[in-house]
């Protein structure tokens, strides 16, 4: 693409890279959510046709795993074709699978409609799509700006779904479905055409500086600590043969391992040591509203103090999830309940803010997103194993107690991972980059 002319190149760099921001934080308020929407739709559909538990949930797992495998190519295609044409597919995909799933008669059918379509929407749409393009635009206040976008999660679970729950009580679930497709395509669709992939599409730099300045590239230079491996033009098969590509990976699934397995299994858990359902609900619902501040604050942290240590307070966030819920059972005191969510919103969700961050500054260049694609395909099943094997423990034991122990040591080893993966030593953050 042609560079915009000098003046409106001046006038972008204050606006632009917060524009990217704003239409990543509405795509994943929708995006997102109309994917966590299966929970809303989960108890009319088995009242429809009376199928299993089971079956009828593994609609939504299927489709988890499916997102997981598209990954590296979702990569390739940002590489070639940038942001707008993924998300762009991404809605077609989504709206398709909720217009279809109205049409639902078998299992199958809700396999391929809110599984399939609705999750290979969301994983264009979600953090998978977003940190293949969203740390091309900032340097300095990367996480800043990681955790501004993702931040559109928490606040799109407290406007769409209680507004779509209400949408199920007066049309059915069906209509919710078309109400919620009308909204994907009206609303993201042309939102979506604005993006970009990289600022220098439009003659800029990172963090909106002027791309012709000799000083941004002095700026930019003097963050590298290693010039060697930032030098390297890393590919997918370079990056598989790196310590730190596996470091990440390890990282990531223990961390997703300790996320899934509390956020399926914690109201279940709060009901059966004697919470009512109510209480439970609430839990869960304020742990998304605690962890959009907590997002914030930790993504701008990080741009001070490094992607490591705002990683591990995130995964000891976890850590206190799971004490918390291990003392609930023999104390279930509200004081408890409200260290549990604080612990796992404010803390715990902050992990988003870096997840694109710290792959980006290991092997940012021409071929990032492929990368990426593939470090989520092996990180992903992370949290489709913690669900699982919690639930297979209890079955095994009667109890929560062993899951959540083994939940506690994904927590701790997960940060061990990614310091030895190590971003410091390949670019330091804006705070430490002097």
């Amino acid at each position: 693409m042609t560079s915009l002319p000098t003046s409106a190149t001046r006038r972008l760099p204050i606006f632009y890279g917060w524009v990217v921001v704003g239409v990543a934080f509405v795509t994943m308020a929708v995006g997102v959510n109309a994917r966590t929407a299966f929970s809303l739709l989960f108890p009319p559909i088995l009242a429809e046709f009376h199928w299993g538990r089971g079956v009828t949930a593994g609609a939504f797992s299927f489709g988890f795993l499916v997102s997981a495998v598209l990954g590296p190519g979702l990569g390739k295609l940002m590489d070639r074709y940038g942001p707008r044409v993924v998300m762009e597919l991404g809605i077609a995909s989504m709206a398709a699978g909720l217009m279809l799933a109205t049409f639902v008669t078998a299992p199958w059918q809700l396999y391929l409609t809110l599984g399939v379509l609705v999750g290979s929407g969301s994983v264009c749409l979600g953090y998978t799509g977003q940190s293949l393009f969203l740390p091309h635009w900032f340097v300095r206040r990367r996480g800043l700006a990681l955790s501004l976008a993702f931040s559109g999660v928490g606040i799109g679970s407290i406007v769409l779904l209680p507004w779509l729950g209400s949408l199920i009580g007066a049309m059915g679930w069906r209509g919710a479905c078309w109400v919620l497709s009308v909204l994907v395509l009206a609303l993201l669709a042309p939102l979506n055409l604005l993006l970009r992939r990289k600022p220098e599409e439009l003659g800029l730099a990172p963090d909106g500086d002027d791309a012709s300045l000799e000083a941004t590239a002095a700026k930019r230079h003097g963050a590298v600590v290693d010039p060697a491996w930032v030098a390297t033009d890393w590919t997918l098969t370079r990056a598989l043969r790196t310590a730190r590509f596996w470091w990440i990976s390890a990282g990531y699934f223990t961390a997703l391992f300790a996320w899934y397995a509390v956020q399926v299994h914690q109201t279940k858990y709060l009901t059966e040591i004697g919470f009512g359902a109510s209480d439970a609900a609430w839990a869960l619902g304020f742990v998304s509203l605690a962890g959009i501040p907590g997002q914030i604050a930790l993504g701008h942290l990080s741009d001070r103090i490094g992607r490591e240590w705002v990683w591990t307070i995130g995964c000891l966030g976890f850590v206190l999830t799971y004490v918390a819920l291990l003392l609930l059972r023999e104390t279930p005191s509200p004081a408890l309940l409200y260290l549990m969510v604080a612990a796992q919103g404010v803390l715990g969700y902050g992990l988003t803010s870096v997840i694109g961050a710290i792959p980006a500054e290991i092997f940012e260049g021409r071929h990032y997103g492929t990368i990426f694609g593939m470090l989520m395909l092996t990180a992903i099943p992370g949290g489709a194993v913690g669900p699982w094997l919690t639930g297979l423990l209890h079955d095994t034991t009667g109890s929560y107690r062993a899951a959540w122990w083994v939940a506690i040591a994904c927590s701790l080893l997960s940060p061990v991972a990614i310091w030895c993966a190590a971003p410091r030593k390949v670019r330091r953050v804006a705070g430490r980059a002097g």
